[in-house]
């Protein structure tokens, strides 16, 4: 899983070293990289593993083809998608277009999100996270744990 967060400086050639758990837990699922792009809620990037995309894909394709929606999924998740390898070192490049989504200038921070991560520039993630943490709190009663005699987890 992808686990915590993580601030890294982008170096002078406009590179960022990807947190080391984040690589790893990629690599074990067979990736040398990741997908990322713009959020549709944030001013953030979305990062995932390929699997991920390919399954946000497949939901797409089940849309009837008719439908614009589909079309605007398509457009604003696939078309906007950039594939990111790892260089020797453990770092990614990030284009134009994404660091101007994000507001992004020299410090990076990644934040593990389960199966899923996304870049911040960190003062807008600060900002997000006192308002998820309210928002968390207000809703904590939708956070169940079921016991596990009953099907669920104890």
């Amino acid at each position: 899983m992808f686990l915590s967060s993580y601030e890294n400086k982008i170096d002078k050639k406009g590179r960022v070293s990807v947190p080391a758990t984040f690589r790893s837990h990629l690599n074990s699922m067979g990736f040398n990289g990741f997908i990322t792009y713009p959020s549709f809620n944030h001013p953030a990037l979305e990062a995932c593993s390929q699997d991920r995309i390919e399954k946000i894909s497949n939901t797409i394709d089940s849309l009837n083809p008719f439908e614009e929606k589909r079309d605007y999924f398509a457009t604003a998740i696939l078309s906007e998608s950039e594939n990111l390898q790892f260089d020797t070192e453990g770092r990614i490049s990030l284009s134009a277009k994404l660091l101007n989504h994000t507001k992004i200038k020299n410090i990076v921070l990644f934040v593990g999100l389960g199966k899923t991560f996304q870049i911040w520039e960190p003062r807008n993630f600060d900002k997000f996270k006192n308002f998820a943490r309210k928002k968390a709190y207000q809703n904590r009663s939708n956070l169940k744990w079921e016991n596990k005699q009953k099907g669920g987890l104890s």
